[in-house]
């Protein structure tokens, strides 16, 4: 496990977009070989989409040979109704890279069969090779997806009644009023996500900040889902400094001199020697964050 921690939400969504965007391009897609990337929706990961359609249109980072997984929808609540989360990927991120819309994979909360379209998303994971890198966000009581506290830590996609805490949490996109809010979803699991080979869990804000210190310090909880990824080979938590305030100070210091002591490859380079770097070098992946990019032609 790994707690990267940033001054502040610009910089760990911008640590988070280079991290994908170094996944990506060391892994090398093609048409035989898609890179498949797990996704979740919120306020937190907007700053890191921004950033990756930054690079996308500054000819850094293709998606044509990307296959996305979202990590959940509302049920009920139209496709193209603003609030869905079809919506909210089409808006923020998708309409805005090239990646072809049949590889963007988002659960239909309007299925008829809505167990049917659990077992099918799951399958099509499976097909697809299982995921690469899964991204994910938390709400204040750590759940991860719509898997709420008191979910089956081996769970896989399914329906989901959402809790009070979420409703309200979530009232804010829906004009303040309770009951335009959708109380059901459909959900990947916590062991839908577990199986990813490498999960990264994007964490910011002081109201995250007891949903971080439950899931780093303290043991494996099913009231507290985020914490499962303790146990996962290759999690990495990304936070900034507002998220630590409930960490124990030893714990903060420990994390901090651990990346600056692993980032060895950390150094100030242009925005093209960082992507030549990257597409050129050996290894599994490079150490993703570069203390500056400095502009071209500085």
């Amino acid at each position: 496990m790994r707690l990267v921690i940033l001054e502040d939400y610009d910089q760990a969504s911008e640590w988070a977009a280079k991290y994908i965007c170094n996944r990506i391009i060391q892994f090398k897609p093609s048409e035989g070989k898609y890179f498949t990337l797990g996704l979740p929706t919120g306020s937190t990961p907007l700053g890191c989409y921004k950033k990756l359609i930054e690079y996308h249109k500054n000819g850094d980072l293709s998606f044509k040979y990307v296959k996305t997984f979202n990590m959940d929808e509302y049920v009920g609540l139209p496709r193209n109704h603003p609030e869905s989360y079809h919506s909210y990927m089409w808006n923020n991120f998708f309409k805005h890279i090239d990646i072809d819309p049949n590889n963007a994979h988002i659960l239909d909360g309007n299925a008829l069969d809505l167990q049917a379209e659990c077992d099918a998303f799951e399958k099509k994971i499976e097909e697809a090779g299982g995921i690469e890198l899964f991204v994910g966000g938390i709400g204040p009581d750590g759940h991860i997806a719509f898997n709420e506290p008191g979910s089956s830590l081996s769970s896989r996609t399914r329906l989901k009644t959402l809790a009070m805490d979420t409703i309200l949490a979530n009232a804010k996109y829906f004009d303040g009023d309770l009951s335009k809010v959708p109380t059901m979803a459909l959900t990947v699991g916590v062991g839908t996500v577990m199986d990813a080979r490498e999960v990264m869990i994007l964490i910011t804000g002081a109201h995250k900040a007891f949903a971080l210190y439950k899931a780093i310090e303290e043991g494996v909880n099913h009231m507290w889902t985020v914490s499962a990824f303790q146990q996962h080979p290759r999690t990495i938590f990304v936070c900034d400094e507002d998220a630590t305030l409930e960490l124990r100070v030893k714990t903060v210091k420990y994390f901090k001199v651990f990346d600056k002591l692993s980032s060895h490859q950390t150094c100030s380079i242009s925005k093209s020697q960082w992507i030549q770097k990257l597409k050129t070098s050996e290894g599994p992946y490079v150490k993703p964050y570069f203390e500056k990019i400095i502009p071209e032609g500085s």
